[in-house]
């Protein structure tokens, strides 16, 4: 309590000495919030994946049944950890079952990785590079994007950014305390995305760094020490989920992982020096995706700017000191983005943007420390980091995903599972979905939320074949569904079967197939 009331005086005291800022700030979290949380009812995504995530989090809830493992990772048959489902299971509850309710959570999630984002900024590089990086991370569109649905990799960017702050207030302050923190927040991270096993070199570089500090301190060495083997307990406790998984089924999750880092012609090399001509790049898809909105024209101008950022910092460096010494800081960001481009780099499998959750901050960090750097200049730097912030805020406003017309993926499966509710008359059904990217979990979640007979077909066993099957066509046009001979499991295993009846609703075809005989 008396930390609590110390932390509000301090707070108190600087908005009162930096009202300017703080007011900035506060506009700045306004227009993420804004961002995030406009019509997401309308915006978020609820396909497929997001109704398996509710249907494990509502039987945790109402059948009291505590998952093992998380999703399924797209490629390798690998299984991530259930941490996010813990997570999702507040915010469910509290939306009375709504799935609104964890997009929600995340959007706020979003809105706190923004204060994060500024927090840093602040901390190393200063007011006008916190406002600008703020102001990047707040209105970038992919970020926008991955901030408003519930999906587990959507939590890397907040549980990321921590755990660098972490490492910060370990090595430079000495604070152990925070390795607690950053255990914690790297097991969010690993259950968010195994891409997250990039910050573990960055981890342990600074980890070693720090007990090299205090090497000849013997007391401090063994709180050191202390403190390392409860955050490493900590983290073998949060991932021990997936152990105990692995134990009762033949260790599924682990002879994935062994194949897909030792089988690598189609996943990843072992040879990182073949990742070093990619690194460019890399840098290009990351700034061009978290940066410059995608714009082809901004893209590489980001990248040069990033890459000048650091040149001129080096060199500045080089210039002052004999001994070239650089903050410490910045040696924490480049390693945060050094191992993740040489990882990228890496992997032989297209690289899409949610991958980047775990560095979305970093290249808007460093593109904030070069605006800074030109406004603290002469007048024509100060011309050119006005112009380039401007450019930047332009495109991404430009490119702001809040200009589409919403999905409205959400109230479209509402209403389809409705229709069949109604049409099931009661009696036992099977569902299948034809579609491109979407499948059974996000209708069959509302079928089961009002106790609907929805049962799933094995193939073994003829009692889970109902008398109806409920066919669900997203395709268009929809005369490329053909539900009675379509080659789907669910379909196929119904048996012989034809064309009951049908129904449209928002441009999706329901067919009731039931079976010929």
């Amino acid at each position: 309590m008396k930390k609590v009331k110390e932390f509000l005086a301090k707070t108190k005291k600087w908005i009162k000495e930096n009202p300017r800022e703080f007011w900035i700030l506060i506009f700045i979290l306004l227009l993420a919030a804004f961002a995030r949380l406009y019509r997401i009812d309308r915006y978020m995504t609820f396909l497929g994946d997001e109704g398996r995530d509710v249907i494990v989090v509502r039987r945790l809830l109402v059948e009291g049944h505590p998952p093992l493992i998380g999703p399924g990772t797209s490629i390798g048959n690998m299984y991530l950890g259930p941490l996010y489902y813990y997570m999702m299971a507040p915010a469910l509850l509290v939306a009375g079952f709504s799935p609104l309710g964890p997009a929600v959570q995340i959007a706020l999630l979003g809105v706190a990785t923004v204060f994060l984002v500024w927090y840093l900024a602040r901390l190393w590089f200063g007011k006008t590079a916190a406002a600008v990086s703020a102001a990047l991370y707040a209105l970038s569109p992919i970020i926008i994007i991955y901030s408003r649905s519930s999906w587990n990799p959507n939590i890397m960017p907040f549980f990321s950014i921590l755990v660098i702050y972490s490492l910060w207030k370990i090595y430079k302050d000495r604070s152990y305390v925070w390795l607690t923190v950053m255990s914690i927040s790297f097991a969010f991270v690993l259950h968010s995305h195994y891409l997250g096993l990039l910050l573990a070199p960055t981890i342990f570089l600074f980890w070693a760094l720090s007990l090299r500090n205090i090497w000849k301190n013997k007391i401090e060495k063994k709180i050191f020490f202390k403190k390392s083997a409860i955050s490493g307990a900590i983290l073998v406790a949060l991932m021990s989920p997936l152990f105990f998984f692995d134990l009762r089924h033949n260790w599924i999750n682990f002879k994935a992982m062994y194949t897909f880092f030792t089988v690598r012609q189609e996943t990843v090399s072992i040879r990182p020096w073949k990742a070093i001509p990619k690194i460019p790049e890399m840098l290009n898809l990351v700034s061009g995706s978290v940066v410059a909105a995608k714009n082809p024209i901004a893209t590489p101008i980001a990248s040069v700017a990033i890459i000048f950022s650091v040149v001129w910092l080096f060199f500045k460096a080089k210039l002052k000191n004999k001994n070239f010494r650089v903050p410490a800081h910045y040696w924490l960001l480049f390693s945060w983005l050094g191992f993740a481009l040489l990882g990228f780099g890496l992997y032989k499998q297209n690289i899409y943007d949610h991958y980047f959750g775990f560095i979305f901050a970093v290249p808007i960090l460093l593109i904030g420390d070069f605006v800074s750097r030109l406004l603290a200049g002469s007048k024509i730097l100060k011309l050119l980091g006005v112009a380039f912030f401007v450019f930047l805020i332009a495109v991404n406003l430009m490119g702001s995903p809040l200009k589409k017309e919403p999905n409205s993926l959400l109230q479209r499966t509402v209403k389809v599972a409705a229709v069949i509710e109604k049409e099931s008359g009661g009696a036992p059904f099977n569902i299948a979905v034809i579609a491109e990217n979407n499948y059974e979990d996000a209708y069959k979640y509302f079928l089961l939320k009002d106790n609907s007979p929805v049962m799933d077909i094995d193939a073994q066993r003829t009692e889970t074949v109902a008398s109806q099957l409920f066919v669900v066509c997203e395709l268009i046009p929809n005369t490329k569904c053909d539900p009675t001979h379509s080659p789907k499991a669910q379909i196929a295993n119904f048996g012989w079967s034809k064309i009951d009846a049908q129904w449209e609703v928002e441009g999706v075809i329901i067919y009731r197939l039931i079976h010929s005989q």
